[in-house]
């Protein structure tokens, strides 16, 4: 079953766990030690953003590394650019309505 990405950052764990991954590759074992849960958990978080496609594994030897997908993140960056433009939209708008006020 495909997931989908909304459903894995909407995890305060897993949004963290891409935090910690975000800059460099790290084992599951390196992640878990950055939380207050089990193994297992992060294994279940991990394999949830795994087939959201927001990290991929790379083995390394005996050690498997997950690192950030940049490219599946640029669809949530995509998602929220609409909002970004609202905002701006608006905070504009106050902008000369307060500029306005002040003449």
């Amino acid at each position: 079953m495909r997931r989908d990405i909304f459903q894995a950052i909407a995890d305060p764990t897993r949004r963290a766990i891409i935090v910690l991954i975000a800059l460099q590759a790290m084992t599951p074992n390196a992640i878990a030690e950055h939380f207050d849960t089990t193994r297992q958990a992060i294994s279940k978080h991990l394999r949830i953003l795994t087939e959201c496609e927001l990290v991929k594994q790379e083995p390394q030897g005996r050690e498997i590394y997950y690192s950030l997908e940049i490219e599946k993140m640029k669809e949530i960056e995509k998602w929220l650019e609409q909002f970004k433009k609202i905002w701006e939209s608006r905070f504009n708008q106050l902008d000369n309505l307060l500029t306005t006020i002040k003449k």
